[in-house]
């Protein structure tokens, strides 16, 4: 078991998750003047998000196990090391596909149907890294769709706040897997993979992300506008804007030591207060 939660790095859950859940607070919030959307579309976002997450890092695992055979960071990963044969990989992708699809089934019937463009950007983000270097866009249009997602388990529909926090997590993971692209830069470039560092260099890479951030910050801001935000959530958006500010005061194009401390220690807890931020939000305006 602990082999399979490590080919898909289950811990890193911890990014999307929060905003799937912080979607659902604020849309019930919207819809029924509460920020409880009840145990149903709790346990079944949960569940859906859960297999999503398993079915993506699965196939983005099998399916760049040859490049990853040949990147000494990432040779050592259980596909490329024959801890989880080709085979095994793929069959959790399918059952974890299953799940979501059955998941999204308990929901509503526009969760369902937006079943098969999730399954496209889930599977696709690993092809993208072949033919461009927009490939982070990918990846944040399709963690992105987990806010969105918990949104749209509640209401049935689309909003401007669901937009809106959909744009918020597509620029803050252009810039976090731009700066995590970094440390495969001249990897990259000697085998002919696409990515912004890659292509612009580390210096303007790293530019590149910290205004993918900046907008991540003002994005932020523009959810509490649409949502008729309380203060908690100002307040959680402005430690959110200092921790994305740490993230770029650790990394420069000279010293790349801590990158994986921007990528994972730096964004858990964006997200964790993220959604602490929209807990603290929705509790204060439904009791008051």
């Amino acid at each position: 078991m602990n082999t399979y939660l490590e080919l898909v790095k289950f811990e890193h859950t911890v990014f999307a998750l929060p905003f799937a859940y912080a979607g659902m607070l604020l849309a019930s919030m919207q819809a029924g003047g509460t920020g409880w959307p009840g145990w149903h579309v709790l346990v079944w976002v949960t569940v859906a998000m859960a297999a999503a997450r398993t079915a993506a890092m699965g196939a983005n695992r099998v399916i760049d196990r040859f490049i990853d055979a040949r990147n000494p960071r990432t040779a050592g990963r259980e596909v490329p090391s024959g801890k989880v044969s080709p085979a095994q990989a793929w069959t959790l992708v399918v059952v974890s596909l299953i799940v979501m699809a059955f998941a999204a089934a308990q929901l509503n019937p526009l969760c369902l149907a937006l079943m098969p463009l999730a399954v496209v950007f889930l599977i696709g983000y690993p092809y993208t890294k072949r033919f461009t270097w927009l490939c982070h866009a990918w990846l944040g249009v399709t963690d992105g769709a987990a806010a969105a997602g918990g949104w749209i388990a509640v209401t049935g529909e689309f909003a401007p706040g669901a937009w809106a926090l959909w744009a918020v997590v597509i620029f803050w993971m252009i810039g976090l897997d731009v700066i995590y692209a970094t440390m495969d830069r001249d990897f990259d470039v000697a085998n002919g993979i696409r990515s912004i560092p890659a292509r612009f260099g580390i210096t303007r890479a790293l530019r590149i992300a910290a205004a993918s951030h900046a907008l991540t910050f003002a994005l932020l801001l523009l959810v509490g506008v649409l949502t008729g935000a309380s203060f908690w959530y100002y307040l959680a958006a402005v430690v959110m804007g200092g921790i994305l500010l740490f993230e770029h005061r650790i990394v420069n194009p000279d010293d790349l030591a801590r990158v994986n401390v921007a990528f994972f220690d730096a964004n858990m807890w964006l997200a964790l207060t993220m959604l602490a931020g929209v807990i603290v939000d929705v509790t204060w305006r439904t009791l008051t």
